[in-house]
């Protein structure tokens, strides 16, 4: 007892003196004006220097975990990833974009948008060239808009473009070993969040789902790439099912990348296109750098707010989630700010509670009562992402967006078995019939069980409801594309979970439009909630939220709630 005492007095120590030093460094710190050059500029996209994410953090705290101390990428945000590539094409400073995305970071929303900028940015004479050395499905996404693809020329590199997978885990087996039963209440047929607690592979619907929403997400990414190198889909299909890349030659071999060069040929390459002949003469300013000294909003007393609903939705105040008290709060603020003429809500969710879902979209209704307000859907806007967000005005959505997942369950663990495996006697003590019905050490009785389901029955009685009146379906269709099935935004199209494929900046402009501001110069875009400041995101870390890993998610799930979420947190790779 004394040593694990003076243990956590040494480490409230050992905190204290760490935040002592970093605040102390803190006050070092500013931001250096970056010289930008007045000629011969190059725009150095590279993604071994920043993540790209829905927000700007451009002094991110480092990592704690058990491995130690990760010090990690600052983030910038896809709006203003954006408006510097806008702004770089109308900078004489800058000749050309050279990218380097082979460790790109970034969810496929969100490359989807940047890679349409980069269009955008070619479409005003400008090139683009890109340098991989080990390209993947995501870098060479990006790298393929490019006017040139220049490829490393050295041997060794495993390429990882073979196609979008995704994997589900099931953990039935190791929980009847150790004797853990998990009770799930749900609706709908495709709902399969919690499936992996009891089953031991995926149901038919499941199956189906997944299949078709990779598919979907594959079409939305091999299209324009192949389109891109003057290939069909299907002779670019070939190509990956075949495994015929195996080289850096059969890169060039197949059309995929124009030349395979040597660091000097490299050099020589860029040094060509910025009309110098040292290469020390070529300056190469970076995106991050790029967007601090150029991006800015005109000042504006007319605001385009856009809150960005990102993360699992919870109940409470936590800031790294979207935490239900703390929404509600940021969405009343905006509502009553004479200066916000038009809103704009970025959700990037899986879903979570739905007693948090139910708060914050009364919040947004009455927001809309008053502003005009449109959607941009991200990587996810599902479940309770798709529950908060259904009712506004118009639903943007990117070609690699997860939506629908319309649907409800609860889930209740029980340990009786443990219990006994392990010689420890429970005893329970009640005022009444079902008062221990959460104390998760015996199994639901038939009457518990029903009580449940009726509560699962009503949510998404309600859920349904809600989005055919907002989406003008009936409940019948929208029951029909529901029971909790999850849906790639191009086919969400098609069955009127959404309106328009398009990005953030399209929504910015709809939504400005809405409001009467129809050049951008009427307006400043402001972001809600405000990015953690790097204190508090210290404190997240030391904090220790649940929510990173996938298990964990799960395990931090409350007895006796509800939820609408996505089955799993996909990670396509």
């Amino acid at each position: 007892m004394l040593a694990v005492i003076a243990a956590f007095i040494v480490v409230g120590i050992l905190r204290g003196l760490f935040f002592l030093v970093m605040i102390g460094s803190m006050a070092t710190m500013g931001k250096n004006s970056t010289a930008l050059p007045k000629s011969g500029g190059v725009l150095d996209i590279n993604f071994a220097e920043f993540a790209l994410g829905e927000q700007t953090q451009s002094e991110p705290a480092p990592s704690f975990s058990l491995a130690g101390m990760a010090t990690m990428l600052p983030t910038v945000g896809i709006h203003d990833a954006v408006k510097a590539l806008q702004e770089a094409a109308n900078d004489p400073a800058i000749n050309f974009v050279y990218l380097r995305a082979d460790e790109v970071s970034g969810g496929m929303a969100q490359l989807e948008e940047f890679r349409g900028a980069l269009q955008a940015f070619r479409a005003c004479g400008k090139p683009v060239v890109a340098y991989t050395e080990a390209p993947g499905n995501g870098a060479y996404y990006l790298a393929s808009v490019a006017d040139k693809i220049y490829m490393g020329s050295a041997h060794g590199y495993t390429y990882s473009l073979m196609g979008l997978s995704t994997q589900m885990m099931f953990l039935k087996d190791i929980l009847d070993k150790v004797g853990v039963n998990v009770q799930l209440i749900r609706h709908g047929k495709y709902k399969s969040a919690g499936e992996m607690f009891i089953r031991n592979s995926s149901s038919p619907e499941n199956r189906e789902q997944n299949q078709v929403m990779i598919n979907s997400l594959w079409k939305a990414l091999s299209a324009p790439m192949a389109a891109a190198r003057d290939l069909t889909e299907e002779q670019f299909n070939s190509l990956i099912d075949n495994l015929s890349l195996v080289l850096p030659e059969d890169f060039v071999n197949n059309g995929l990348v124009d030349e395979l060069v040597n660091h000097e040929a490299l050099v020589g390459k860029l040094c060509t296109l910025a009309q110098v002949e040292d290469i020390k003469k070529v300056h190469l300013v970076s995106l991050a750098d790029y967007v601090d000294a150029k991006v800015s909003e005109p000042v504006s007393k007319n605001h385009v707010a856009v809150i960005y609903a990102e993360g699992e939705i919870v109940e409470g105040n936590e800031m790294s989630e979207i935490a239900g008290d703390r929404f509600v709060h940021v969405i009343d603020k905006v509502r009553k700010d004479k200066n916000v003429k038009a809103v704009v809500l970025r959700v990037n969710s899986p879903g979570g509670s739905v007693a948090a879902s139910v708060k914050i979209r009364e919040a947004l209704d009455l927001l809309q009562a008053e502003k005009p307000l449109v959607a941009s859907y991200g990587d996810y806007a599902a479940s309770g992402g798709y529950w908060i967000s259904n009712g506004c005005q118009k639903i943007y959505a990117d070609a690699t967006t997860i939506t629908g997942s319309i649907g409800v369950f609860s889930m209740i663990p029980e340990f009786s078995k443990v219990a006994k495996k392990v010689g420890v006697g429970i005893e329970t003590i009640g005022s009444n019939k079902h008062s221990d019905m959460l104390s998760l050490m015996r199994p639901f009785d038939n009457a518990e069980l029903a009580y449940m389901q009726a509560s699962v029955e009503d949510i998404y009685e309600l859920f349904v409801k809600l989005v055919a009146d907002s989406r003008k379906l009936t409940v019948e269709q929208v029951d029909a594309i529901a029971q909790g099935r999850v849906w790639a935004s191009t086919d969400a199209l098609q069955i009127g979970l959404i309106d328009e494929i398009g990005t953030l900046e399209d929504a910015i402009s709809y939504a400005a439009a809405l409001a009467d501001l129809t050049s951008s110069d009427e307006y400043s875009v402001v972001g809600y909630p405000a990015p953690l400041s790097f204190i508090e995101q210290l404190m997240e870390q030391f904090g220790g939220s649940n929510t990173e890993q996938e298990i964990s998610v799960w395990l931090n799930y409350q007895p006796g709630k509800y939820y609408a979420r996505l089955p799993y947190n996909y990670v396509i790779r």
